[in-house]
């Protein structure tokens, strides 16, 4: 799972409903916006995917997960070769042994998929918890952006349920670099206040 990866994923995940929910509450509806006011759309989830918080957290996040992803490719492989065994020695084995390398495939089998669910289950927590954190900030810096620079309303057209058809104004790179100097990130070897999501490597069963 690299940083691109990341940033495909966390842009299909229903978290983002929050802060298209959240911007829209910041601003007043379309025919109540006073007269003269602007309307601008913004990308939510491009813009939370490159703050350079977003950026730090998706390198973060590779790197915590990449021992459990090994594992899980290990563990594939070792299937891969359970059955490599068998389609070789389907005239030659024994019945005993076809029978042992079965069970020992099957055994494999349950165990990678309790992996991948869990893998997965932690990667969206991980993924859950970095979103709504930059998220809800990310809102409150478009809450004052908005109104200071003369926009009655802000459309998120990231949204496939409520996409946006024309918006002269697109201020997703201002309020991503309003973002970035309002929330300046530690260095990478600074970066140890506890607030990175943490992957723990499951224990291994036999």
């Amino acid at each position: 799972m690299n940083s691109m990866t990341w940033l495909r994923t966390i842009a299909l995940m229903t978290a983002f409903g929050f802060c298209t929910c959240a911007v829209r509450a910041q601003s007043k509806p379309a025919n109540t916006t006073e007269a003269g006011a602007k309307i601008a759309a913004i990308n939510m989830r491009a813009a939370i995917a490159n703050t350079s918080e977003g950026k730090q957290a998706a390198a973060r996040m590779e790197t915590e997960f990449v021992p459990r992803r090994k594992e899980l490719e290990d563990l594939n492989k070792k299937i891969g070769d359970l059955q490599k065994r068998l389609n070789a020695g389907a005239s030659t084995l024994s019945d005993e042994e076809k029978q042992r390398l079965t069970v020992d495939g099957q055994r494999l089998t349950r165990q990678l998929e309790r992996r991948q669910n869990e893998f997965q289950e932690d990667l969206n927590d991980a993924q859950s918890e970095v979103i709504g954190r930059i998220g809800r900030k990310m809102v409150e810096v478009l809450g004052k952006y908005a109104p200071s620079n003369g926009y009655g309303a802000v459309l998120d057209n990231s949204s496939e349920s409520t996409p946006v058809m024309y918006a002269s104004t697109d201020i997703t790179q201002e309020v991503v670099k309003l973002y970035d100097q309002t929330y300046p990130v530690k260095s990478a070897a600074s970066a140890t206040d506890g607030t990175a999501p943490k992957s723990v490597s499951k224990p291994s069963e036999r």
